[in-house]
């Protein structure tokens, strides 16, 4: 370390203008990096409704549909002329009205009434089609232009185009609030008034290289998009704080800059690799989700952490030389008072602390299991005109959601039966196929295409459901399973299923699995780094049940508070949030093994808390601060989801690590003394 820092420090001027030089291009590059907001993109190759979607894609001309659109007081014809209209728009495709599904040229009141009132109801008409992928934003304002202000739009291609509409402006609004609380975070903690820039310099430049190497990735989901280059600042800045602290410290010992920076780099080099090394191994197991919007942000935040390691170890030190005297000429007091006593206060407490704890473990870990999750987008807020389209087209049309089924095309007597049993269905309002619609009496091949072409193509025939179930939820899941079943007694494993209800009952199988193998992986990874960094089999023990009891705790609120919880937003907080909070105790535990070794258990505990309490409470109030601001200005329920879920985490986290760890560690003093390889504790005479 000693080499590698005299080398950074004689080419401290190269080295600052090349890391401007790779921002610069970083920059730029970055607006090449596309997002994707599309979920079912991130489902495993080998999911059922992926399979699906590419066997229609290969048969049928038409996709999915996912939006709904009603329009008030219109006459048959004018809904027939609305209809046309609709289809013109670019990027829309196969309008379905009530045209495709009764012969509307007899009188509708002859016709089956549930029918009929599936899409034309007191005058209001409902049309269902698809908008194609990457034409949302541009195809639902061409809609909106159409059906003026008393018309309502809904479904996914609407969330999609809102989500998109909102995530540079909302991204930015988090920026302005975060940079600026961050900054009066750093102000406090430091005595400079441009140290803080220095922080955020370092990581910053790193944020904005790891955007622009996404160029190599090619695209970023939206989750990614919006959490990564904020958490990658949260989580790592501490690494520049460690360097600079110990910069500061060896100036006052040591009159040269160049030889107080190679002494803070030595000295700060173990806590930086250790802090990184943690959080490195936590989102390597994101990596390893088979639901890859997980594998994507766990890639993007793994890349941003060894860019920051190699930002605040070469970049920075580089900066602060050029720079140092900018420093000394911005002192100031401290503008807090010392934190003095704190440690007599906690250990007092540390009985009640341990039975607190204790206590809540065991109803913690059952109940975050047992939480009411989401495993789509959620629904719009009604304050919104997303919200309020929807509630408006189910106060007339009620709830619908739509599902395909691809069944093999030749034996019209077996696809009438299944037609028959699905109609019977409770939550089926409607069914549109050919044996039903056109009649199974009047062969395919006497009929114009255009006639057959939405029903069949080459090797399969098609069959469209509309239901009265949400899109998610047990009721949703459990028809998805009894439909599947019963077309599989048809059909075998020939028939497919697809919409937006099967992807997310696809998605709900893979999470749940992920969530085992990721949440099983980040403890094994940190437990190793915590072996290796203190070369004792009972401090990983210790330091992981005081974080993984905070996420246990903080996930378990939901449940409690009966609110619902968007299922990848706690499967990536189950791990970020262990990752990125380890490193507190990794500080108080790193300092109280070195106190300990000159004093009794007692006087080290209380030394440690007063001398490491300030620095842990600055590392935790950002890391809250972010999840917070990502929670109050995202309109995505998976954002803001992970942001309420990451800012409660680190005030627990903060919360475990000055109360209940040092309970821990005064406990289990002598066990930790004959674990641990050359503890050298102080022994009293």
């Amino acid at each position: 370390m000693i080499d590698i820092a005299a080398r950074i420090i004689k080419n401290k001027k190269p080295i600052v203008i090349a890391f401007i030089l790779f921002t610069i291009i970083s920059v730029v590059a970055q607006f090449a990096v596309s997002v994707n907001y599309n979920m079912i993109d991130y489902l495993p190759e080998d999911a059922q409704s992926t399979k699906a979607l590419e066997l229609m894609e290969q048969e049928f001309d038409g996709a999915v549909p996912n939006t709904r659109v009603m329009v008030n007081d219109v006459s048959i014809q004018e809904a027939l002329i609305m209809k046309e209209e609709l289809a013109s728009i670019d990027g829309v495709s196969d309008v379905t009205w009530l045209d495709d599904a009764i012969d509307i040229k007899t009188p509708i009141e002859m016709a089956d009434k549930e029918t009929v009132e599936t899409y034309y109801k007191d005058d209001n008409a409902l049309f269902t089609f698809s908008v194609a992928s990457g034409k949302e934003v541009e195809a639902t304002d061409a809609i909106y232009e159409l059906v003026g202000d008393d018309g309502a739009v809904s479904g996914e291609a609407l969330n999609t185009a809102t989500q998109q509409k909102m995530a540079v402006s909302e991204t930015m609004y988090a920026a302005a609030l975060l940079v600026p609380i961050i900054i009066l975070i750093l102000v406090i903690s430091t005595n400079s008034w441009i140290e803080p820039v220095f922080f955020l310099t370092a990581i910053g430049v790193s944020v904005l290289i790891n955007l622009g190497t996404n160029i190599f990735i090619g695209e970023v989901s939206f989750v990614t998009q919006s959490v990564a280059p904020i958490l990658q600042l949260a989580v790592s800045l501490d690494y520049a704080i460690f360097l600079l602290h110990s910069f500061s410290d060896y100036r006052q010992k040591v009159s040269d800059p160049t030889e107080a920076m190679r002494l803070a780099m030595k000295r700060s080099f173990p806590a930086i690799i250790a802090s990184a090394s943690t959080t490195f191994f936590g989102f390597i197991a994101l990596t390893f989700m088979q639901f890859e919007i997980g594998s994507d942000l766990g890639l993007n935040l793994v890349k941003g952490i060894v860019l920051s390691f190699i930002s605040v170890m070469v970049f920075l030190p580089a900066l602060t030389l050029l720079f140092y005297k900018w420093i000394d000429k911005t002192q100031h007091k401290p503008l807090l008072p010392a934190f003095k006593n704190i440690g007599k206060r906690v250990v007092k407490v540390k009985v009640p602390s341990l039975l607190i704890v204790f206590i809540l473990l065991v109803p913690a870990f059952l109940a975050q299991g047992q939480t009411n999750f989401i495993y789509g987008i959620g629904d719009q807020p009604e304050s919104t005109r997303a919200g309020s389209d929807i509630a408006k087209i189910e106060e007339v049309f009620g709830k619908s959601t739509q599902m395909v089924l691809l069944v093999p095309k030749g034996d019209i007597a077996k696809e009438e039966a299944l037609v028959r049993e699905l109609e019977d269905m409770n939550p089926v309002k409607s069914v549109l196929a050919y044996v039903n619609t056109v009649g199974s009496a009047i062969p395919a091949e006497y009929l114009d295409q255009s006639v057959t072409e939405q029903f069949y193509s080459e090797h399969y025939s098609r069959i469209i459901l509309q239901t009265n179930t949400e899109a998610e939820g047990d009721q949703a899941f459990n028809f998805i399973e009894e439909v599947q079943e019963m077309t599989k007694g048809y059909y075998g494993d020939e028939a497919y299923s697809l919409g937006e209800a099967v992807t997310l009952y696809d998605m709900k199988n893979v999470v749940q699995k992920d969530n085992t193998v990721v949440n099983v992986l980040t403890v094994v990874t940190i437990a190793f780094v915590l072996l290796i960094t203190f070369k004792s089999i009972t401090f990983p023990i210790v330091l992981l049940l005081t974080i993984q009891s905070a996420v246990w705790i903080n996930l378990s609120i939901p449940y409690f508070t009966n609110s619902s919880l968007v299922f990848v937003g706690y499967l990536i907080v189950s791990t970020v949030q262990l990752a990125a909070t380890v490193d507190y105790a990794i500080l108080l535990t790193e300092a109280y093994k070195e106190n300990r070794k000159e004093m009794s258990a007692m006087k080290a505990i209380k030394k440690t808390l007063d001398e490491k309490i300030f620095s842990i409470a600055i590392s935790a109030s950002i890391l809250s601060s972010v999840g917070f601001i990502l929670w109050i200005t995202s309109s995505n329920p998976i954002v803001a989801s992970i942001g309420l879920l990451l800012g409660r985490g680190a005030l627990l986290a903060f919360i475990m690590v000055v109360f209940f760890l040092p309970a821990c560690l005064l406990v289990f003093d002598r066990v930790i003394d004959k674990t641990t390889w050359k503890a050298n504790y102080y022994k009293e005479k």
